[in-house]
């Protein structure tokens, strides 16, 4: 006989009205009986959630001992069935890359789905195998019946469209069909769980209660069909008629209606218990609801749930509750992709991918899973990023252990990396590639740190699953593929963390599903979040889809407006919360919700209540910020260079944050060569340049050639690391002329190279203290007479210079004389800019004056310091513009 249905209305007594209706049916005189026994009762539910509370509105009826039902999910009764002897399922990963290298082969599919890369085929492997797993549900029970039913019920569906758009989609339908029909084989896992079905419904041996919030799918319906030929079976499902829904809902939501309601039968009152929060930004959202279930809590609510529309907010909540020590247990979890296990894997790829470039060396290196039990390793990280980051290493192996010369320890990671990333070059099978994974997690010492972390220890479980699902994969894979196979892999698993802690529950519209909570806050009921967006659908239009028995646009919204109702129907208290701004733009509530206030406004009831959230307050004492005044009389600095003085000078604050705590900014990586660069560049050109017109003789005619070439030999190899360097060479070879010009004239004035880029020390000593004074001098030059000047290259006109010496901002002239042994009869800045005039010496004015001067200040300055004399952020705006410290200083705030 057909299954009996019994449609129950959505509400919170749906579990109580089960059963009694499942133990009138099972054990007639229940009421009566000394003892209940319903053991030769099966029941199916949709979750293991739905077990629970059947048991427990079993226990509440019968207020006694009783045995109860097998009760089980049609998923677990299949599992536990013997498999069929040497038939097994073919695994999604298996299927997934036996497709895509079936599909890379043909050139055709690239063009028409404008592929540039073979990867982009990948995703579309994806579609059409989920395409042809929904074709398999619908179209399985009719082709078990009759096989050629497919064929037919394909034409009529290609049929519902025009003849135009027919011809458009038909090398897709094509596509579409042939992949299907590939896929139906015994292998296949949908067909396999059809057949174990069909065999379990062959074997009934008791009366089936089948109980579900939805319809049966066409592969459940033919199951139901062929339990009840053998034994009874009670369909319990939900009644959508306006006698079980409240009358505001079926005003204003009629589409849910199986029969709908041409005129008012009952009147329309506002529903009790429903909220709105409308929110003015998506910091306010989360802020409002982490306090609304902290106030619930407070009232003694133990089952909260949160239903997670806008996955950004809920997350934002989670995290605030977090702070307050409330466990939230995520039934739907987040993409394995985002934990920080999975995390170091994308980082490792990325790394290969990038050719070793520095930003994605130093993300791999600092991920807490990789050479986790390395004593030192955060010391040996930092020696590496900040020699890189020095030397300005963009990318590059080679360029890395070259930098790092002086490193044994940083250069022996590095070796170690180089490697294991050489393994990942050539095309391999799926499996030669899990294995040369697994060799890398081995030499970095990441296995043991991934084992201890519960989403590492899934991410090594994917692999062990990829591994065995992937031996009958032959086909090589090169190592993008493998890497968007990987990732595709890491976004489809979900991960859920264990949570003893149960009170707060976040789960998805669907996942509340025949539940009750004490209360539910929905998080993103706006016009983006709810109704979600639909998902896109390839291939069909929607009137196709109807045809072929795949669900359509229009039913999943049904549906989902469905589970809406069912929520605001079976809890007292329901909170509908958004955004009322999005990036400056008005945030539309959801226009079911609209539609709702209307309906009761329409029928002059009272719109639903907006929920008022105060937020805790705190209590801080206030403390003004002050500019900072620190003194450190044990921290007065040993040596002492012309630039760290001249931040003495600039700031004192600056100068105790960088040169006595030893504060400095990690410098920036860039591909574009800076100002420093340029000088640095011509300090290497010019000292090699005046070293050889002092170790041989060159004619003044050849000197033009000797420093094109020397140019030439160092701009080389700056233009093959960026070719940005092109401008700077052009800039210096502009002012060759002129240097060379200026060289011939202070030569004639009797001056004569001897040494560059000197390291010079002195100690200056007063009575009860000493500091080491150190530099490096551009350039010493001697005369006839013996006498010596102190040169240095600037890379900017006189003009600039002048103005610095003459405001007496800059000591580093005179801190040079200040290192000489011998005294110096001049100091002078060569301004490698020329102007109009050519370039000219830019000369100290009496320089033993000056070094008397400083010498005194630097005496003054550390003795100060060591009697423990403020030193504050006095610097001006000049000067923190581009400082450091700025942000320990927190000028601006005081």
């Amino acid at each position: 006989m057909p299954p009996e249905v019994v449609a129950l209305p959505p509400s919170a007594a749906f579990w109580d009205e089960v059963a009694q209706a499942l133990l009138v049916r099972a054990q007639p005189d229940y009421r009566m009986a000394a003892s209940v026994d319903l053991s030769s009762v099966r029941v199916m539910v949709s979750t293991f959630e739905h077990i629970q509370l059947l048991r427990q509105a079993l226990t509440r009826a019968l207020d006694r001992a009783f045995i109860p039902p097998t009760i089980m999910t049609l998923g677990a009764a299949i599992g536990m069935l013997p498999p069929a002897s040497g038939i097994f399922a073919t695994a999604s990963s298996e299927r997934l890359m036996t497709l895509y290298a079936s599909l890379r082969q043909h050139a055709w599919l690239k063009k028409l789905f404008t592929a540039r890369r073979n990867t982009d085929l990948l995703p579309l492997a994806e579609t059409l195998l989920a395409l042809s797993d929904e074709l398999t549900q619908a179209l399985l029970p009719s082709l078990h019946v009759r096989p050629d039913a497919a064929d037919a019920r394909w034409q009529a569906a290609l049929e519902q469209l025009s003849p135009s758009a027919r011809h458009m989609v038909s090398d897709e339908a094509q596509l579409v069909q042939t992949i299907w029909k590939s896929q139906l084989d015994g292998n296949d896992a949908i067909v396999l769980r059809f057949v174990r079905m069909l065999a379990f419904a062959d074997q009934a041996t008791q009366p089936l209660f089948w109980i579900s919030p939805v319809a049966p799918d066409p592969m459940e319906q033919a199951f139901l069909d062929a339990w009840a030929g053998r034994q009874a079976v009670t369909i319990f499902t939900l009644r959508w008629d306006a006698e079980g829904l409240a009358e505001a809902y079926c005003r204003a939501w009629s589409e849910v209606l199986d029969i709908p309601v041409l005129a008012a039968s009952r009147p329309i009152g506002t529903p009790q218990g429903v909220s709105l929060f409308p929110a003015q930004s998506m910091e306010a959202e989360a802020q409002g609801g982490a306090q609304v279930i902290v106030d619930w809590l407070q009232q003694g609510k133990q089952q909260i749930a949160i239903v997670a529309q806008d996955r950004v907010v809920a997350r934002r909540i989670r995290a605030l509750l977090d702070r307050a020590q409330i466990q939230v247990a995520d039934e739907t979890g987040w993409k394995l992709s985002t934990t920080r296990a999975a995390a170091a894997i994308a980082a490792w790829l990325e790394l290969i991918a990038a050719s070793a470039e520095t930003m994605a060396l130093l993300d791999f290196l600092k991920s807490p899973f990789v050479m986790a039990s390395a004593p030192g390793k955060a010391d040996v990280l930092m020696k590496i990023e900040l020699v890189l980051r020095r030397a300005n290493v963009l990318s590059g192996w080679e360029a890395a252990n070259k930098a790092l010369a002086d490193q044994p320890e940083a250069r022996e990671l590095i070796a170690s990396l180089a490697q294991q990333a050489a393994q990942f070059s050539k095309p391999r099978t799926l499996c030669a590639w899990l294995g040369a994974m697994h060799a890398m997690l081995d030499a970095l010492d990441m296995r043991t740190a991934l084992q201890a972390d519960e989403a590492g220890a899934q991410v090594l479980t994917m692999f062990s699953e990829i591994e065995r699902d992937c031996v009958r994969v032959e086909q090589p894979f090169s190592f993008a593929e493998w890497r968007a196979f990987l990732n595709l892999q890491l976004e489809s698993t979900a991960f859920v963390a264990r949570n003893h802690d149960r009170r707060v529950i976040m789960l998805p519209l669907n996942g509340a599903r025949l539940r009750t909570f004490d209360a539910v806050l929905v998080v993103g009921a706006d016009g983006e979040h709810l109704p979600s967006r639909p998902v896109e659908t390839l291939f069909f239009a929607n009137s196709v889809r109807a045809e072929l028995g795949l669900p359509t646009r229009e039913q999943r919204q049904r549906q989902q407006l469905r589970d809406v109702i069912e929520l605001l129907s079976s809890n007292d208290t329901v909170l509908l919360s958004w955004q009322m701004h999005k990036n400056g733009e008005p945030n539309p509530a959801s226009p079911w919700i609209e539609r709702l206030k209307l309906t009761l406004q329409q029928a002059g009831q009272a719109s639903l209540p907006i929920h008022d959230v105060t937020l805790a307050k705190r209590h801080l004492d206030v403390m003004p910020v002050t500019m900072p005044r620190p003194a450190a009389p044990t921290l007065v600095p040993r040596r002492l260079s012309a630039s760290g003085y001249n931040s003495l000078v600039a700031c004192p604050y600056q100068f105790f944050a960088t040169r006595m705590l030893g504060l400095s900014g990690i410098d920036e990586l860039s591909d574009m060569p800076e100002k420093r660069d340029y000088g640095d560049w011509l300090h290497q050109i010019l000292l090699q340049f005046h070293e050889t017109l002092r170790d041989r003789t060159i004619p003044l005619a050849d000197r033009p050639a000797l420093l094109e070439a020397i140019s030439n030999r160092v701009f080389a190899q700056e233009l093959d690391r960026s070719a940005a360097a092109l401008g700077y060479y052009a800039r210096w070879q502009k002012n060759m002329s002129a240097y060379l010009a200026w060289v011939e004239k202070h030569e004639a004035d009797g001056w004569t190279f001897s040494v560059g880029e000197e390291r010079l020390e002195r100690v200056l000593r007063w009575h009860d203290g000493e500091v080491l004074l150190h530099g490096r001098v551009d350039r010493i030059d001697h005369n006839a007479d013996g006498q010596r000047m102190v040169l240095d290259y600037k890379s900017t006109g006189q003009s600039n210079l002048k103005n610095r010496l003459k405001l007496g901002e800059d000591q580093q002239l005179p801190f040079y004389g200040l290192l000489s042994h011998d005294s110096l009869a001049s100091a002078a800045y060569v301004p490698l800019e020329a102007d109009k005039n050519g370039i000219a010496l830019v000369e100290t004015a009496e320089l033993d004056q000056w070094q008397q001067v400083l010498s005194s200040h630097i005496t003054d300055n550390m003795q100060a310091i060591a009697n423990g004399a403020p030193l504050p952020a006095t610097g001006p705006e000049s000067v923190c513009q581009y400082c450091d410290v700025r942000g320990l200083c927190r000028k601006g705030a005081w």
